[in-house]
């Protein structure tokens, strides 16, 4: 696909169809999964981002906002999915990249460039206190509106808790999803009905305690504390780390099910909530519903070879 082709070519949620998974040992455990396809609603806008990113950019043209100012790493999904939703939508885009500006930039960022974002390093350190460079930034760019990294805030939760409307949620006893700033766990928790439990996968290497960062994002949202449930041991080493476990479960995944997935998120999601199967945490009868959230642009900085299906 062109990139001219790509930046005009609109998000399509019709595209987010149900895929059921066949696998021996959910027949052995009597578990039913189901696979909500999001990475298919736009090969670059992909999966949750839309979803996270829709109120904010329909706020920045209500505030008459020159454009979108976000924040995101070398190979953030929600950079380069700000950038082109920006674009599409005669928004002009800044993204704040973690870390000192490398000698040759990662493929998701010369991306954004392609899409018109402007790009501006800061230090590690800097970047960890988000909370106190957003007034700076405020200060800086009046005309633009800022977006918390991962589209985290309760516009986010709005648009995220929309997910569920893709499939028909009531038939599911639990929905999983992978978890990065928890924005796509709250708005599924929030839209969740009582008889069901959302299961979110952390994607990063943080304690497992009731007052930890994503926790507390997600606590309000929920009406009972049974509501959801994040399983913190299925990191792979932290956030954007991978193990040889890892890369070669994604590939039998793709094999089995023809389902590509990433080392950041959705792979770890998948194999989390089978070890989960195996270990009998699901009831047998059990019908879960995973939120395939897209994002697969990061396996690009993996070497040629580790996945098949790049």
């Amino acid at each position: 696909m062109s990139l001219s082709k790509v930046i005009t070519q609109p998000v399509d949620i019709t595209k987010a169809v149900v895929q059921p998974i066949s696998d021996d040992m959910l027949y052995r455990k009597n578990v039913a999964i189901d696979v909500l396809r999001l990475d298919l609603i736009h090969p670059v806008i992909s999966g949750n981002k839309w979803f996270k990113l829709k109120y904010h950019i329909q706020e920045a043209l209500q505030q008459n906002k020159k454009g979108i100012l976000t924040f995101g790493g070398a190979w953030s999904n929600h950079l380069v999915a700000t950038a082109l939703a920006s674009a599409q939508s005669n928004l002009a885009s800044i993204g704040i990249i973690r870390g000192e500006q490398p000698a040759l930039l990662s493929a998701t960022l010369q991306e954004v460039q392609d899409y018109a974002m402007q790009l501006q390093f800061i230090s590690r350190s800097v970047y960890a206190n988000e909370a106190a460079i957003i007034p700076m930034l405020q200060e800086n760019y009046p005309d633009y509106y800022i977006v918390p990294q991962g589209g985290q805030s309760h516009l986010g939760v709005l648009g995220a808790a929309e997910i569920g409307r893709l499939a028909q949620i009531e038939s599911y006893s639990h929905i999983c999803c992978a978890t990065g700033t928890g924005t796509m766990l709250a708005g599924l928790v929030h839209a969740a009905l009582p008889h069901q439990q959302v299961i979110g996968i952390c994607s990063l290497k943080i304690p497992d305690d009731e007052d930890n960062s994503l926790n507390s994002f997600v606590k309000p949202y929920a009406s009972n504390p049974k509501q959801y449930k994040i399983f913190y041991d299925f990191h792979f080493g932290g956030y954007a780390r991978k193990t040889d476990e890892l890369t070669r479960f994604m590939n039998s995944v793709y094999r089995q099910h023809e389902l590509p997935t990433d080392f950041v998120y959705t792979g770890k999601l998948f194999f989390g909530v089978m070890q989960l199967v195996q270990t009998n945490y699901f009831l047998p009868g059990s019908r879960l519903l995973l939120v395939h959230s897209g994002g697969l642009q990061g396996n690009r900085s993996l070497p040629a070879g580790t996945l098949t299906y790049l």
